[in-house]
């Protein structure tokens, strides 16, 4: 009779064992769905930054420096695209706040506000902004359960055994990055 329990028991802890290490494997996916996610918006961002920059270009001639630097952000960024979360998230953050000394800058010149083809360009890297945002929220939440996982007990000693790591969150560091534009009327 102890030899059934014993057996029952062992295979209870088995099957316990399973569960953490299936729930580890789903946790390092969703954080590697959400790190894609983030991947493809800036992706977007990127492709969308050098049709801006010719359609301001002709606008902004004297603004010559400003284009140059965001060019340099972009081509940081895109650089960075190879790295941990926390270097890109720097690169992204500079290009972010690039992004947003333009449109500062954007707002002296009146022909170029009304000017359709800005507009659209945008209206577009707004979108993609948001959806920035969300993708970033999305993996940081897959980030969070995958470290609680893998330092949690029991299931870190699944996790050291099968060397499932803690993941880095995307954060933007850049203080200027986060903050609003002002936008005067």
């Amino acid at each position: 009779m102890s030899t059934w329990i014993t057996i029952g028991i062992i295979v209870l802890v088995v099957l316990y064992a399973i569960s953490l290490y299936n729930k580890l494997v789903k946790n390092r996916q969703m954080v590697n769905e959400g790190w894609s996610g983030i991947d493809v918006q800036l992706k977007r961002r990127s492709n969308l930054i050098p049709n801006l920059l010719a359609a301001v270009k002709g606008y902004m001639s004297h603004e010559k420096d400003l284009l140059e630097e965001i060019t340099a952000m972009r081509a940081n960024a895109d650089g960075a695209q190879n790295e941990g979360p926390e270097t890109r998230a720097k690169a992204e953050g500079a290009l972010s706040g690039g992004l947003l000394k333009l449109f500062a800058v954007m707002e002296n010149y009146p022909d170029l506000k009304a000017n359709e083809n800005i507009m659209d360009f945008q209206n577009s890297l707004e979108e993609i902004e948001n959806q920035i945002q969300m993708s970033r929220r999305y993996y940081n939440g897959a980030v969070r359960n995958m470290n609680v996982s893998v330092e949690s007990f029991p299931s870190n000693l699944i996790a050291n055994q099968f060397q499932f790591t803690s993941a880095e969150f995307f954060e933007i560091d850049d203080a200027a990055a986060r903050a609003l534009p002002k936008v005067e009327f």
